[in-house]
């Protein structure tokens, strides 16, 4: 079968795989054969988990440089590791950091590079992406010339799931030969972002989001996203008026995310905001104008104060909870 990479970051030494991380394993395992590319230490707990998902080889580096350096050490791991597999594809995350060490593997391997899609098959020629473009108006299918495809997918894009049956992984060490320009930009401090005790924004099943509507008050959408175990999502018009970190950004110039359920609070669903969230498999819109366009990309969709209709949804979701 044919081999095909998928990075796992270890550097933080957590020694367990991220949901992200299950569901590219899932996908490689259904069009190839997984070989993981960890970063960091390999532990006995990380070596039976990548088995349960059907990864028979791993290569892993714990060089210093992929820890001090920025996003470029990782990429010079993974192309080599590619290259030594002779992999077909490489997959990572869609996060900001998936997507420049798929454009620097692609460089490194000349290798086609794919962004943004909502899944992978083989059609017994070729690896194929799917990505849904143009706010979702279209499904495409996208496909490398080069004899190595680089894809970047999101989040949620597949459910994860366990090989029938678990493989015994072997471990195999690389030395990577890091590039000059690799080693251009050390990473001198790092500083701990403050925990909210919710889900990483790209890695959350259920997201919630809010907008220009709720006036600078994100109160009740942060109420929803605690009851739900939610992470909390905005639109760019509330990142751009310092209502709430940048770093929740959904959208085209935000991040891309595609959750199980999302919920769209006070947005009045303007393309570049479709584009961030379009592919999430369930949306709920919640806005006081029943001519927003989100409504049409909505699943359900309610029309009214969110001030009013969000303290309702929490009350009675503890009430049935209890």
């Amino acid at each position: 079968m044919t081999a095909i990479v998928v990075y796992v970051d270890q550097l933080d030494a957590s020694g367990k795989i991220s949901t992200t991380v299950a569901q590219l394993l899932t996908l490689a395992r259904g069009a190839g054969e997984p070989v993981a590319v960890v970063a960091g230490p390999v532990s006995a707990e990380l070596l039976a988990e990548l088995g349960a998902y059907g990864v028979a080889r791993v290569l892993h580096s714990e060089q210093a440089e992929l820890g001090e350096f920025l996003v470029a050490p990782k990429a010079d791991l993974v192309a080599q590791a590619a290259a030594a597999v002779s992999a077909s594809a490489v997959l990572v995350d869609n996060s900001a950091t998936g997507k420049e060490i798929a454009a620097r593997v692609g460089v490194a391997l000349s290798a086609g590079v794919i962004t943004d899609a909502v899944s992978v098959t083989y059609d017994g020629d070729a690896l194929v992406a799917h990505k849904s473009v143009l706010a979702g108006s279209y499904t495409v299918e996208a496909r490398a010339t080069s004899a190595v495809s680089v894809i970047s997918v999101k989040a949620h894009s597949v459910e994860a799931s366990l090989a029938s049956e678990a493989a015994v992984a072997a471990v195999e060490v690389v030395e990577v030969a890091f590039a000059a320009a690799s080693l251009g930009a050390r990473v001198t401090k790092r500083t701990a972002r403050a925990a909210s005790g919710r889900p990483e924004l790209e890695d959350a099943r259920i997201i919630v989001a809010g907008g220009r509507g709720v006036d600078g008050d994100f109160s009740p959408v942060e109420e929803l996203a605690d009851v739900l175990g939610a992470a909390v999502g905005a639109s760019r018009a509330a990142t751009d008026a310092g209502w709430i970190s940048h770093a929740s950004q959904v959208g085209q110039t935000g991040k891309k995310v595609s959750p199980a359920l999302y919920i769209s609070v006070g947005i009045s669903g303007a393309i570049q905001q479709k584009a961030g969230m379009q592919t999430s498999k369930l949306i709920v819109a919640v806005n006081k104008d029943s001519e927003s366009p989100i409504f049409e990309i909505a699943d359900f969709g309610i029309v009214g104060d969110l001030f009013k209709v969000l303290p309702q949804a929490v009350e009675e979701i503890k009430k049935r909870r209890a």
